[in-house]
């Protein structure tokens, strides 16, 4: 029974979510494990619609004082992660704690994080085109030849699973050239074309016999019909 209302107030206390972004950039924003604490201790009594803690009320739950609460907040204050709100309903003029800065301070920081992964994807894709252009045409790119494949990600915003694709039509229709990439590149924009599935199933239909064109049977293993992208 004891272990029965126990775990009643357990429940009665309830529950906060910690967003683990907090935990884990929390240092990054210049804050220290006291001042991260307090915070969640400002929004724990926040959560509870008590918007405004006293220092006492907070040294209550914690290991500092009330100063030393009064001047952790200040100093939070000022590395403008926590705001004081005011309002008035009549005469009355009321107090809260806002964590507004804390939440926009932690989006900042996870839409920068993204930002820069996805410009070390964009190096990195970019580099491994290179590389698997000049494997395919066994010589180093001219400067000409880097401008165009610049162009085709920068300009012309071609995906490089989709500039790979149109690599491999070069090399299979036997055209290993820049002029034939980019023409089959210009198609497949043209066509709507956005996936590399997408531009399997158009290859493959260009590659079809045609219907007037019939095809002998000892040729069957020994031609393979190409589809002339430059004649488009």
């Amino acid at each position: 029974m004891n272990q029965l209302n126990t775990w009643q107030q357990w429940m009665e206390y309830g529950n906060i979510s910690i967003p683990v972004i907090l935990l884990k950039h929390y240092s990054s924003l210049g804050i220290n494990e006291e001042e991260c604490m307090l915070l969640l201790h400002i929004h724990s009594f926040v959560e509870k619609g008590q918007a405004f803690p006293t220092p006492d009320e907070l040294a209550e739950r914690m290991t500092l004082s009330s100063p030393e609460c009064f001047f952790t907040i200040q100093g939070l204050l000022k590395k403008g992660v926590l705001e004081i709100s005011e309002s008035s309903a009549g005469d009355v003029r009321e107090e809260s704690y806002s964590l507004m800065p804390l939440w926009n301070s932690l989006i900042n920081k996870l839409e920068k994080e993204n930002q820069r992964e996805k410009i070390e994807t964009t190096m990195k894709s970019q580099t491994d085109l290179y590389t698997l252009f000049e494997q395919e045409f066994g010589r180093p790119l001219s400067p000409l030849e880097c401008e165009t494949l610049a162009m085709w990600i920068d300009k012309d915003h071609q995906t490089a699973s989709l500039i790979k694709a149109a690599l491999r039509e070069a090399v299979i229709s036997n055209k290993l050239n820049f002029r034939y990439i980019d023409r089959i590149l210009f198609e497949w924009k043209k066509q709507g074309v956005e996936t590399v599935d997408q531009a399997r199933k158009q290859s493959e239909k260009f590659r079809q016999p045609k219907k007037h064109e019939p095809v002998q049977e000892g040729e069957r293993t020994k031609k393979v019909p190409f589809y002339n992208w430059l004649e488009k």
